[in-house]
């Protein structure tokens, strides 16, 4: 049954495969290259464990130097951190083996608990910290004495592998963070050109909706570049905070766009010229990837045509709708806006580097989002995980049941906060069972009879690089990685070899069980539901667009987008299988920036001295009925006055005033009330 379904998975993936790039090759050899230095250099140190070494250039192997160095730099103090912990416990509790693998499942647990509540590869490093010790305190078992010896072989080893996967990813033909984050947003801008470009003509549903969700992916990629570019280079520190501000108003231009889509008046006379114009411009630029070497034509355009939107149209002009009018011409501002300081973030991207702004900016009266109730429950899950099979090993006294405690560990841990952690670890298996019968014929058959490292290298080189070009290819990767770190853990490589067969099947059978118990785990205890999770990031945004609505210090723009693109970036993979149910809620999240701009538009009018006092208070009270919407109203129930009033209210400035500024809050009430109409059910109260 299992062989069965990994034909079935094999297939698959193969059919999913590209033809393997330039800078795949590059990255495959420059792993296996990194991997057997690492091991050279373990055999010539006499580390007990050379397999580690190389094994940990696997484990942090990425395409981008910056990502490289920031898996190694968190794998380094997560090392340091179990191995700290690993003597303490087993300083304390190495006695008595209940109270020992007990205290080591609590720290899993807390571990696990502080992984989930991070961030890669922050989250990385925490559990990394909950099962390295038990990595190193089991071994310990029964002898205390050697567990600071099994540490510092255990930091050797990695902090090896670690330096040896960083200067090789740093100096051979290295593909850098700094450099990929402008080939990505390059790729956005000329994304977000096609995409707004069918927006304003009618383009095919279909193909805007996977625009749409490539752009948010996009978006999440370039803030994870931010962060290796920032450990990959201290100088790009000035450059961080414009990167998440262009992120921001990508975010922006997409909502705006949508927004434009979804509430075409072809008829609209003010509007037909503003918009003939963007369709133009994005669809030029999106014709000649080469014009954006120079933006400043652009930015030139976008400007001209943000003036002739913020213009006031003729009163003649739609005098059955001129809020409406209005409306869409503020939208299609705010996205010629946003569009232009995207391209100004590129040239902020390529601009020499300076020094840092000492500038206060002003904090944001927002809170991050935790999921705390995830968090909690994967540590419990990890905790109860592992102590459970512990306790089946102390109670059997299976030797080899001790590599399945350790992997449920592992396991139950480092995959708790994926939102999918059974498919994930059984692409682990998948990869772990791949790699046992390669691991037997080179270590069981082929060494021991040809020993020596020029034999070992013509043996795995064949194996290895073919792995790491599936390293490189997002399909397989989690697969290929697996197979990776598994083969070197079962061909366990020594300069001197042996036929032993009983111990390696019995260490493989271990390996694997373990990780069948850790996905009966995710299964069984505490299961978990994606949707539960996306619900409560759901709720956060609403009640950050209620505090907007409420909260005394107004946060810049720049602070509100920042987070929440935040909030997207954390929906993204818990819904990236969801379908159509999936896609409303991302573009219900998109929606709430366009909200929370306007939210914040409102309270700058309410502000301002030049708005009557009748008008600020009615602002108030609007805002505050929106917040309780935001904030009470459970989705399936009928919606509150609060939509209604904004639209009665904004006909009513329109027909009391006819000034700029009064037509203006009225085009935010408008806008407020159309997207909450278009996603109800995402400013709704989830009844779960």
């Amino acid at each position: 049954m299992i062989w069965a379904r990994l034909k079935s998975d094999f297939e698959t993936s193969l059919a999913g495969l590209t033809q393997p790039t330039r800078s795949d090759w590059i990255f495959a050899l420059r792993t296996v290259s990194a991997g057997l230095i690492a091991l050279l250099a373990a055999y010539a140190l006499k580390l007990d464990h050379p397999q580690w070494a190389m094994m940990t250039v696997f484990i942090v192997a990425q395409p981008v130097a910056g990502m490289v160095l920031a898996k190694g730099f968190y794998r380094l103090l997560g090392t340091l951190a179990g191995g700290l912990a690993a003597i303490g416990i087993t300083s304390v509790f190495g006695t008595n083996p209940w109270l020992l693998v007990t205290a080591l499942s609590v720290w899993i647990g807390l571990c696990t608990l502080v992984s989930s509540l991070l961030r890669n590869p922050e989250a990385y490093g925490a559990a990394l910290a909950g099962y390295t010790a038990m990595i190193i305190g089991l071994p310990a078992f029964g002898q205390p004495h050697v567990v600071v010896d099994l540490a510092v072989a255990r930091c050797a080893e990695i902090v090896l592998g670690i330096v040896c996967a960083g200067l090789t990813s740093r100096l051979i033909l290295p593909k850098l963070a700094a450099d990929a984050i402008i080939s990505r947003l390059k790729r956005s801008i000329l994304d977000l050109a096609t995409y707004a470009g069918g927006a304003f003509s009618g383009g095919d549903p279909a193909r805007l909706a996977g625009l749409h969700g490539k752009l948010i992916t996009d978006a999440q990629m370039l803030a994870e570049m931010r962060t290796y570019a920032r450990l990959e280079a201290p100088s790009f520190a000035t450059r961080a905070h414009p990167v998440r501000l262009t992120i921001g108003q990508l975010l922006s231009a997409l909502s705006a766009a949508r927004a434009l889509h979804s509430h075409a008046a072809p008829k609209n006379a003010a509007l037909i010229p503003v918009r003939s114009e963007l369709q133009s411009l994005v669809s030029e630029l999106a014709a000649t990837p080469e014009a954006l070497e120079d933006t400043s034509p652009w930015v030139t355009r976008l400007d001209a045509i943000a003036g002739k939107a913020r213009q006031m149209p003729d009163a003649s002009t739609d005098q059955d709708d001129r809020v409406g009018t209005i409306t869409r011409l503020t939208i299609a501002a705010d996205f010629a806006e946003a569009f232009k300081q995207v391209l100004r973030g590129l040239d902020a991207l390529r601009a020499p580097v300076t020094r840092p702004s000492r500038s206060n900016r002003q904090l944001p009266a927002l809170v991050v989002h935790r999921d705390y109730p995830g968090a909690s429950r994967n540590a419990i899950r990890a905790a109860l995980a592992t102590l459970a099979v512990a306790a089946f090993w102390l109670t059997t006294k299976w030797s080899d049941a001790a590599g399945t405690v350790i992997l449920v560990a592992v396991v139950s841990s480092l995959f708790a906060a994926r939102p999918d952690p059974v498919r994930v670890s059984w692409g682990f298996f998948k990869g772990t069972l791949l790699a046992l019968p390669f691991a037997f014929l080179v270590g069981q058959v082929a060494l021991p009879a040809l020993p020596g490292f020029g034999w070992f290298t013509l043996f795995v080189v064949p194996i290895l690089v073919p792995t790491a070009l599936g390293m490189a290819n997002p399909r397989t990767v989690g697969v290929a990685t697996a197979f990776a770190i598994n083969f070197l853990a079962f061909l366990s490589p020594h300069q001197a070899m042996a036929y032993a067969p009983g111990p390696f099947f019995a260490g493989s059978a271990s390996v694997l069980v373990g990780i069948l118990l850790a996905i009966c785990v995710f299964i069984v205890v505490l299961p978990v539901d994606p949707w539960r999770a996306a619900n409560r990031i759901v709720r956060a945004m609403r009640e950050d667009l209620a505090r907007l609505c409420l909260h005394e210090r107004v946060p810049r723009r720049s602070a509100f987008e920042s987070l929440a693109y935040d909030r997207i970036n954390q929906l993204m993979p818990l819904l990236q299988n969801a379908g159509r149910k999936g896609d409303a809620i991302l573009g219900g999240g998109v929606a709430a920036v366009t909200v929370g701009l306007e939210i914040l538009r409102l309270r700058a009018a309410q502000q301002r001295p030049s708005t009557p006092t009748d008008t600020a208070l009615s602002i108030a009270n609007f805002l505050r009925g929106l917040a309780r919407e935001l904030l009470f109203r459970a989705t399936g129930d009928p919606q509150t006055a609060t939509v209604t009033v904004a639209r009665q209210y904004a006909a009513s400035l329109s027909e009391r005033s006819g000034g700029a500024d009064m037509l203006q809050i009225a085009a935010s009430l408008r806008i407020i009330a159309a997207a909450i109409e278009d996603f109800p059910d995402f400013f709704a109260k989830d009844r779960v």
